[in-house]
């Protein structure tokens, strides 16, 4: 999209962020819920991995186990995370914000950032109006609230998003960047964590005025490139353009705690296979290939071990990753040995439209599991998670909700 001439726009960035997007979800789906404290679980329920603003306000925290939570808010309702249907919720929002730009780069499951120069000509509205398009739109085709910020760079952009929360609009144009600088805190400045506080505080600069004010020279000394992008970015100086294609992961990761410390071999190796099934679906979904897989097993004392093994040729195939993973579970178990987690670790990524076809057909034979791994992949997203599963897969609790069938159609050997 072509810049706007208007000194006060000479680039347009939104960013959009969901409102306690995993409590706003189940909110979607218990309605009965609005308006009371909500706290959502990790795996196995041991720790709160988001809540509310009624829950954070009484100082429960990301990562407080639940015995803590439960003590601050006994009377709060405790969710299992429910991270597929997060995953929908999430695709809806996105669908939605295309709408007012092609160029969007998607930053994580609830937030993203939109190029909007030229948008105006075409909504025939300034910024401010397409902001409150945007968070009526989520919210009544989602049914979540979203917080968005404009500004002239990224980094302002998503300062702003997090200065109006929750559902708010705030726009900083050029002429306001130093009137909002001055009503932020620099803890405020997305980049800047306690660490680099803390330099920064040494140094004098405790305020966002500080920083922009100070010295190029002295920031980068200070904070190296990291505090280059910053400085201009704060200064309303692009330095950090929007990723508007996916980058490939450099691993993707499925581990979890076991809920329990055993010294079973199949429980062990039960629980694997629900990692790899989830991981070869994620990579048939996306179109994505691997060549290296690294499995662990944690110990009761919470030391592990960990092996890894490279495929011939690059797979997304579910029965080349289980026997693989297969043989190091038996190089690795020890049956005088306790086990609390365990998790596999795919890299090596590539497309599987750049990979080039092997000489014995190994990697046709692949795509034909592909197709059957999409269709289990529509069965569960329908009728609910696990409907269709890998036998031996370990289930997890079971759902609240009903399904017409539950039956493992596929045998893992």
């Amino acid at each position: 999209m072509t810049s706007s001439p208007d000194p006060d726009w000479p680039n347009a960035i939104a960013h959009i962020d969901a409102d306690c997007f995993f409590a706003s979800c189940e909110l979607v789906r218990r309605p009965e819920l609005i308006g009371s404290p909500v706290c959502i679980l990790s795996s196995q329920d041991a720790c709160v991995v988001a809540k509310t603003y009624d829950a954070k306000a009484v100082g429960i925290k990301t990562g407080m186990p639940i015995w803590e939570a439960k003590k601050l808010m006994p009377h709060a309702t405790y969710l299992s995370a429910d991270f597929r249907f997060y995953g929908l919720i999430s695709e809806k929002m996105f669908s939605i914000l295309r709408r007012y730009s092609p160029d969007m780069e998607v930053y994580s499951i609830d937030e993203g950032f939109l190029d909007l120069n030229g948008t105006r000509l075409l909504w025939k509205k300034d910024y401010k109006g397409i902001a409150h398009d945007i968070r009526r739109a989520v919210h009544r085709e989602v049914g979540i609230t979203v917080s968005v910020g404009v500004s002239v760079t990224r980094i302002l952009a998503k300062m702003a998003s997090e200065y109006n929360k929750p559902n708010g609009t705030t726009i900083v144009p050029t002429s306001m960047i130093q009137l909002f600088l001055e009503r932020v805190e620099l803890s405020d400045v997305c980049g800047i964590g306690s660490n680099r506080l803390s330099t920064l505080n040494k140094a004098n600069i405790q305020t966002p005025m500080d920083f922009v004010n100070a010295d190029l020279e002295a920031i980068k000394h200070l904070l190296g490139k990291a505090g280059n992008d910053l400085w201009h970015e704060m200064k309303g100086i692009t330095a950090i353009g929007l990723e508007l294609h996916t980058q490939l992961p450099k691993s993707m990761a499925r581990t979890a705690s076991m809920g329990e410390v055993t010294g079973n071999k199949k429980t062990i190796i039960s629980h694997l296979i629900r990692h790899i099934t989830r991981l070869a679906t994620e990579l048939v979904i996306k179109r994505l290939l691997i060549k290296r897989i690294t499995i662990f097993m944690r110990l009761k004392d919470f030391s592990s071990v960990s092996a890894k093994a490279d495929f011939e040729y690059p797979t997304n195939n579910y029965f080349r990753i289980f026997r693989s993973v297969q043989g190091m579970v038996t190089d690795l178990y020890q049956a005088n040995e306790l086990y609390r987690a365990c998790g596999i670790i795919a890299e090596n990524i590539t497309n599987a439209e750049d990979a080039l076809p092997d000489l014995f057909g190994v990697m046709k034979t692949d795509e034909k599991q592909a197709g059957l791994f999409l269709t289990m992949d529509k069965i569960n997203k329908r009728y609910g998670s696990s409907t269709v599963k890998m036998a031996g897969a370990f289930s997890g609790k079971k759902s609240d909700a009903k399904v017409r069938f539950m039956y493992p159609v596929i045998m893992a050997s």
